[in-house]
């Protein structure tokens, strides 16, 4: 058997495992979520009181965000990924512990910061390896692996709207949720292959220097985190939101609420499946100004539709989110060897999303009701759509296919 077969097995198998990583890690969250309504009933919250809770998860996110990208270039992925899931599931199982036993908000708070935390060091990490195994290929899959997110968030979503409505206590969901996800992904890390930087002796890479200049001082990095942070504004909303607001604005029950959330994932992940072939032939920029556009009509449907016509929104608006992050990973990584660095900033700048939408989203709902509140995807993707030419390719100076 040649070298280069050895090679080509590696890849795939890396391919294969990368994706079930970003699969894990969509259904272990799409799991919590998927209890929100009930969690939000259970602990008797406002909108206001829910958005506060939801944001120790970002408050967590954002703490392993900045330094994420230096622990998976110093560890390698495979162990940033571990510690991001040692963090993760733990902090699961505390807060859905907290939920169960109505302990009160603030005592879930520790449990969702640690989920926060582990997730934000396990999103860089799975996002450094994708970037690793989409240039060993040479093409663009990195929207497949976070179709391999949305698909897993499809379905922790759909087991979340199955167990409740047989009413499956939520400490029982969410503990076997994180076992399952714990066993998966240390399967799918022993299968990585090795991190930038990490495998010095790899022909033809050349040497590593080190490059004084920060990534939070590059223009373009900055521009794409700012498209990434409407991108997420528009899913992370979706994700947090997209139930409570079935359930509260048209008044559907908690079960088909989840639903809604289903489709919306359900066509996100549509959309990544389908996008490569998109970005191939027209190019990230028209591409991306597209789908920000379907955003925006898919939340007026939503908002302003009724439930049939809602759950259509719900289906257009998962299209439109469905590239901007993963795209956005592609574009800050165009260089490897400032790729960890540079994904780490623009994911920080990205989860800020997760971080003011929760409350933003809490103080809008408690005054002008949930549904409305959701208006403010519209406003945000039209921010993005002026930025996206940032993400040109870098290597080849305009916009196109790679």
């Amino acid at each position: 058997m040649s070298a280069a077969t050895i090679d080509d097995g590696r890849t795939a198998r890396a391919r294969t495992a990368t994706l079930v990583v970003f699969a894990a890690n969509g259904f272990g969250f799409a799991s919590w979520m998927s209890r929100v309504p009930d969690v939000k009933q259970m602990l008797a919250l406002t909108p206001g009181q829910l958005g506060l809770l939801l944001l120790s998860i970002s408050a967590g996110a954002l703490c392993g965000l900045p330094v994420a990208g230096r622990i998976t270039h110093r560890l390698g992925a495979q162990t940033a990924v571990r510690l991001g899931m040692a963090s993760m599931v733990p902090g699961l199982v505390l807060a859905a512990l907290a939920v169960e036993l109505r302990a009160g908000m603030f005592w879930a708070v520790p449990g969702l910061f640690l989920l926060g935390l582990g997730s934000g060091v396990w999103d860089v990490a799975q996002n450094v390896e994708g970037t690793i195994v989409e240039r060993s290929l040479g093409k663009a899959i990195m929207p497949w692996f976070h179709a391999g997110f949305s698909g897993g968030t499809v379905l922790g979503a759909l087991v979340g709207a199955a167990l409740t409505a047989l009413h499956v206590p939520v400490l029982l969901h969410l503990s076997v949720v994180g076992v399952a996800t714990a066993v998966t992904l240390w399967w799918g890390t022993l299968r990585f292959l090795p991190a930038f930087g990490e495998d010095e002796d790899e022909p033809g890479r050349p040497a590593r220097t080190e490059r004084a200049r920060s990534a939070w001082t590059e223009p373009r990095t900055l521009l794409i985190g700012v498209m990434v942070l409407a991108a997420a504004f528009a899913e992370g909303t979706a994700n947090d939101w997209m139930a409570v607001a079935f359930v509260d604005g048209h008044g559907v029950d908690n079960a088909w609420g989840v639903v809604g959330l289903a489709v919306f994932l359900s066509f996100m992940t549509g959309g990544r499946l389908l996008g490569t072939g998109l970005l191939d032939r027209y190019g990230r920029v028209p591409v991306l100004r597209a789908l920000f556009a379907a955003s925006i009509i898919g939340c007026l449907l939503v908002v302003f539709g009724n439930t049939l016509v809602a759950f259509v929104g719900a289906a257009i608006w998962g299209v439109g989110a469905s590239l901007g992050f993963p795209v956005g990973m592609s574009a800050a990584a165009d260089d490897p060897e400032r790729a960890a660095v540079r994904i780490s900033v623009v994911a920080t700048i990205g989860y800020t999303a997760f971080l003011a939408g929760p409350p933003l989203l809490g103080f809008l709902g408690d005054h002008f009701g949930i549904l409305r509140a959701l208006l403010a995807v519209g406003t945000v993707s039209v921010l993005a759509m002026l930025v996206v030419p940032a993400a040109r390719p870098l290597e080849a100076g305009a916009d196109g296919p790679r």
